[in-house]
């Protein structure tokens, strides 16, 4: 998953290991499975590739930083602000 977010964020695991503030090979070593993130850098993963822990791990969520994006603001609308949305989103739902 790391590798697939990664990709859509456009940045190598190169800079986002030394982003991070770690080796070259750091996020590669993960991305292989030959090592295993602390909580805490799990976290920081996360926030780097601009996605909550849960979306992180919701394979259904195909454009996971979009999505965390979206919801971030819909935290800070009104209640008709978010029925408008609610209605454009059933719209679009019933055209899929």
């Amino acid at each position: 998953r790391i590798t697939e977010l990664r990709i859509k964020k456009n940045v190598s695991e190169y800079k986002m290991s030394t982003d991070l503030g770690h080796s070259k090979g750091y996020i590669q070593s993960i991305a292989s499975g030959r090592t295993l993130p602390s909580m805490t850098e799990f976290l920081y993963i996360c926030d780097y590739l601009e996605v909550t822990p849960k979306l992180f791990f919701n394979e259904d969520v195909k454009e996971p930083i979009l999505y965390n994006e979206i919801s971030k603001n819909l935290l800070i609308m009104n209640e008709d602000d978010l029925k408008i949305i609610l209605d454009i989103c059933k719209r679009l739902n019933n055209n899929v």
